[in-house]
């Protein structure tokens, strides 16, 4: 019996950060590899994420060597980095996650991905720094599941519901899950790769061997290695939330908080859009889910900006602006909008009742994503 070859890249989430196991950390990787196989000693588990690793970080750094290891199975979660550095850019993003997804699968190795709860809600923010993080996560999450699908991932949601309400999944910091978290991920991940016929071993123990910390031990961690992580962030992202912030709170004010929710919706179609639409030489790739004869892999609606009229939690765009442009001029978070757009949404929720737009929270139902596998995964 081959060894399966599993490889992870990521940040501090993947490395296992919240997870303590002996004088490192374990992480969910490393109980899900445990669980691939009926004999551990049949799995190969390389864990090259990295803490404070962005997308770029994982293209450039980590990428080629999990290639040079020939993974049959390869994680890729990563993104909450990005959304708290000042230079955040979404279309950098996904150039960054459709060159690595791609990469993998000219392989032949079988992706798994999540989208991840926003920073801010998981730090209790107020609500005017809190919203410009979410509304950058959601564009991320977007992202993930688009390119995603076009892989033929496995996915997981872990953006809202029980993995931000149950702090008992979470560490001290409140932005990594703690051994019970970590063991929550992994148990998930084994249940869909067994459900596909990639993982025959016991399923992980959602049950934490370890007691959680006490409160007295949480205290310290926050005031010592807590207070340094602050720090390092906000040399870099502080300044521009602020700027960020004001702006929210400017729109409130005027009643236009629906551009830069629009701004955001038309900076993710926009990124999509762009994404080249081949896999290059798919000799070697993996299947891909509505591939087409022709061997492109198409995106979502055949690389079409994403079309974003749903109603609730998604963004209602009316008539004539789902047309965005490939290249749109960029402003900050987004993209301009045409002369008269935010009146027309602002009539298009009038007229449906809705009190709020933006960036869909449930993504994965508003992915198109079958109901099964979504709500399999969300706890």
């Amino acid at each position: 019996m081959r060894a399966v070859r599993f490889v992870a890249v990521g940040d501090s989430l993947t490395e296992g950060v919240g997870d303590p196991h002996g004088t490192g950390w374990r992480g969910w990787a490393a109980l899900l590899a445990a669980s691939l196989a009926e004999d551990s000693e049949h799995v190969r588990f390389t864990n090259l994420a990295v803490s404070g690793a962005q997308t770029r970080d994982v293209r450039e750094r980590q990428t080629p060597a999990a290639l040079e290891l020939r993974p049959d199975l390869v994680s890729v979660v990563i993104g909450v980095n990005d959304t708290l550095r000042s230079t955040f850019d979404i279309h950098a993003v996904a150039v960054n996650l459709d060159e690595v997804y791609a990469a993998f699968a000219r392989q032949g190795a079988t992706l798994l991905t999540a989208c991840l709860p926003d920073p801010g809600a998981m730090l209790g923010l107020p609500d005017a720094l809190a919203r410009p993080l979410a509304r950058r996560q959601r564009a991320v999450n977007e992202v993930v599941h688009a390119l995603s699908d076009r892989y033929g991932a496995v996915h997981l949601h872990a953006a809202d519901g029980v993995w931000v309400t149950d702090r008992t999944l979470w560490s001290a910091d409140r932005l990594h899950p703690g051994e019970r978290g970590h063991r929550q991920l992994a148990a998930r991940y084994h249940a869909m790769l067994a459900e596909a016929g990639r993982a025959t071993g016991r399923p992980p123990s959602p049950e934490p061997e370890l007691p959680a910390p006490t409160r007295t031990a949480s205290l310290w961690w926050l005031a010592t290695a807590g207070t340094g992580w602050v720090v390092r962030r906000c040399n870099d992202l502080l300044p521009q939330l602020l700027r960020l912030a004001a702006d929210e709170l400017r729109h409130r004010a005027r009643g236009t908080s629906a551009r830069l929710d629009l701004r955001a919706s038309a900076a993710v179609s926009a990124a999509l859009a762009a994404l080249p639409t081949s896999l290059g030489d798919t000799a070697e790739a993996a299947p891909v889910r509505r591939g087409r004869a022709d061997g492109r892999a198409p995106l979502p609606e055949e690389a079409a900006p994403v079309r974003l009229d749903r109603i609730g939690e998604q963004a209602v765009v009316p008539a004539g602006l789902d047309a965005v442009p490939a290249q749109p001029r960029r402003t900050g978070e987004g993209v301009d909008l045409p002369e008269g757009a935010v009146e027309a949404v602002m009539a298009q929720r009038r007229r449906t009742g809705q009190d709020r737009t933006g960036v869909p929270g449930d993504t994965c139902a508003a992915a198109g994503r079958p109901t099964a596998r979504t709500t399999a995964t969300t706890g």
